[in-house]
Formats: structure tokens, C-alpha cells, sequence
């Protein structure tokens, strides 16, 4: 297997720690159309509250939607143009502050209803007591559903980092799991090549130094390129090792090296490869990494054959730790836009993982 030119490995700089804050990012599209789908149904609720006949169902709702996803919206937008300066108040000021502009929307956007649309009080839009009931009505209604969306965005916030902890904490069980025989086999590789091949053995021993320093480091990220990198050490280990018993076929050249990940997404999928895949099987391999990048998104594929004599249910038996672990902490860091999945492709296992570049954190 042919390798690029030797250069020390070194993790890319790891991005600034997300500020953590009480409010979750309004900016981005899942809140956005989440606030919409929630808006939406309390607009279904309120229709159906009314004391109203059910048969004027549908001209109750086509106001009330109007005016519930407008305050909605007009919330969302302030909170997502004033996140910066609520990220910077202390939580007990930053939910009031949060409430007060759901409030001040509301009444904003009733009292623009009532000043543009003098007629709907006399169509019967509004309650018995007029505009200002309206207005009290819209006040006290938006603060209670506020409080009960923002507590609940809060939770679904907390779920989420709790998720990231787990992940992060399986992700140092993954640093310092190292497997032994990976470990012994390689210095009996090195011990055999400074008989026969120093320069080998010379390289062999800076590609195991790599794959320790990406395992003991603590950055939060690295870059896609170095990924590949630390990966094609792995594999030109283990080439050494499997000998014409492995064949690796890279095509990745299409890929933004740049790209932000996780570190060691790459390494444990492929590592994964070779010991279920080539190290059981008496007859050759083969290990094939692809990966894309077609509108805004980055698609990778580590394939490889599967040993002819293993059984469909026993083929892929621990492969799922690895991949769990890689599937988290890429949610993590790209919630709600990225994908992980493994498949069975013409008899050979597949995993796959997408993910989006740029990405806005």
C-alpha cells in the first residue's frame, strides 16, 4: 500500500468551547420549525377550546393560526438576533429576559391586529370585552405558554449535553482502549523489520507514536485531513503485518480536508474493518474508503470484506461499540445533521457517516 509523504502528525487546533446557555439557538432551522409545529397545534387547541359551534372550526382556525404563528415567529427571530446578549446574562436573568420578549411580542403583534383590522372586532375575532381583553388575553396566554416552551427547550437542551457527556465519557473509554493485540502484533512487526528492513521498522514505529499521541490527546475536534491521515497509519501498520492478505483501496481525494470532526471517527471504523473483516478470513481482503462532498455535505463509506466461514449473526459481534460511540459524539457536535448507519452491500459491511461542512455551531 502506497503511503503519502512522511510528515509528523499534528491534531488541528480544537474549536472554542461552546458556551453553554440556558436558551437552546433559535437561529437555527430544527428551533425554527419546531416553533412552527408547536405553534401551529396550539392554534388547533385553541380553536377547539371555543365555546364556539364545531362546525365554524375551520374560520376560527385561519385567524387564530395567523396570529399565533406570527407572534411565534416574530419571538423566534427576536431571540435568535438577541442571543448573543442573552447568552451573556446569568441564567436567573436570562429566562425572565427570554419570557419578556415572548410577551412583548404577543402584545405586539395583537396590537398591530387590532390597529390594521378594525373590523374583525365587529366580525366577532375578538372576545366579549373588546380589544383590551384581547390584549390581556394575549399577554397572559403567551407569558404561560412561554414559560411552559422555554422550560421545555431548556430540558431537551439538558438532554442533549447529558448525551454528549455519555458520548464523551465512552470517547475516553475509546482513547484508552488500545487493543492489545493490535499492540503486541505491531512490535512484533517492528521487532522482524529492523532484521530486515530498519527504514520500514523506523516508519512503523512513528505511525504506532501517532495513533498514541490521537488517543491520549484531549482536543474536542481535529480536521477531516488529519482523520485520513491518522487512519493510512493504521493501515500501513497493519499492511506490514496482513501482508498481501489486505488490500486498501483510498478515495478521498474529493473531500475538505478542513472539515471540523470529532477525533478518532475514522480510525476505530477502520480498525473495525480489519479485525472482523481481513484478520479472520484465510483468503484475501479487501478495505475500501470513499467519500464525497456534494452540496454542503461530506459523505464517507469504509467498506471491507467479510470472512466467507463466519455466520450471518456472529459477522459483525462487536462492532457496535465503536460505531455507538462515533454515532454520538457526531450527533454532538452536528445535532439534527448528520447520519451514521451500517448495512450489509453485496456481502460486504458498509458504514457510512454524513455530515454537514460548513457547519455553524
Amino acid at each position: 500500500m502506497s503511503m503519502p509523504p512522511r510528515r509528523r502528525s499534528k491534531l488541528a487546533d480544537a474549536a472554542p468551547q461552546r458556551q453553554s446557555s440556558l436558551l437552546p439557538d433559535f437561529c437555527s432551522p430544527p428551533i425554527a420549525l419546531g416553533v412552527v409545529l408547536y405553534g401551529e397545534v396550539f392554534a388547533i387547541m385553541l380553536a377547539l377550546a371555543s365555546p364556539a359551534p364545531l362546525a365554524g372550526f375551520w374560520a376560527r382556525l385561519g385567524p387564530l393560526s395567523l396570529l399565533v404563528l406570527a407572534i411565534a415567529m416574530l419571538a423566534a427571530s427576536l431571540l435568535c438576533v438577541l442571543r448573543a446578549g442573552l447568552r451573556r446574562l446569568p441564567a436567573p436573568a436570562a429566562a425572565p429576559a427570554a419570557l419578556a420578549i415572548v410577551v412583548v411580542s404577543a402584545l405586539a403583534i395583537t396590537a398591530a391586529c387590532i390597529g390594521l383590522l378594525p373590523w374583525a372586532e365587529g366580525a366577532g375575532l375578538f372576545p366579549d370585552d373588546g380589544a383590551r381583553g384581547l390584549l390581556m388575553r394575549a399577554g397572559l396566554i403567551s407569558a404561560i405558554v412561554g414559560a411552559l416552551m422555554l422550560r421545555y427547550l431548556y430540558l431537551q437542551q439538558q438532554w442533549r449535553a447529558q448525551i454528549e457527556a455519555v458520548a464523551n465519557a465512552r470517547f475516553k473509554t475509546l482513547q484508552a482502549r488500545i487493543r492489545p493485540h493490535f499492540l503486541f502484533n505491531s512490535m512484533n512487526t517492528i521487532a522482524s523489520l529492523t532484521q530486515t528492513n530498519p527504514r520500514l521498522a523506523e516508519e512503523v514505529v512513528e505511525d504506532l507514536a501517532d495513533l498514541f499521541r490521537a488517543s491520549l490527546a484531549s482536543d474536542d475536534c481535529t480536521s477531516l485531513g488529519e482523520e485520513i491521515e491518522l487512519s493510512r497509519r493504521y493501515l500501513h501498520i497493519e499492511a506490514q503485518r496482513l501482508g498481501e492478505r489486505i488490500h486498501v483501496v483510498w478515495d478521498v481525494a474529493d473531500l475538505p480536508t478542513e472539515a471540523r470532526v470529532p477525533p478518532l471517527i475514522l480510525q476505530p471504523l477502520v480498525e473495525n474493518a480489519v479485525y472482523h473483516g481481513i484478520q479472520p478470513s484465510t483468503e484475501p481482503g479487501e478495505v475500501q474508503i470513499v467519500g464525497r462532498y456534494r452540496r454542503g455535505t461530506v459523505n464517507l463509506s469504509i467498506r471491507n470484506t467479510l470472512p466467507r466461514q463466519t455466520s450471518e449473526t456472529g459477522r459483525h459481534k462487536g462492532n457496535g461499540m465503536a460505531l455507538e460511540n462515533v454515532s454520538q459524539r457526531m450527533e454532538a457536535m452536528f445535532p439534527g445533521a448528520t447520519r451514521v448507519s451500517r448495512s450489509l452491500v453485496d456481502g460486504d459491511y458498509v458504514v457510512r457517516l454524513a455530515f454537514p461542512y460548513p457547519w455553524r455551531q
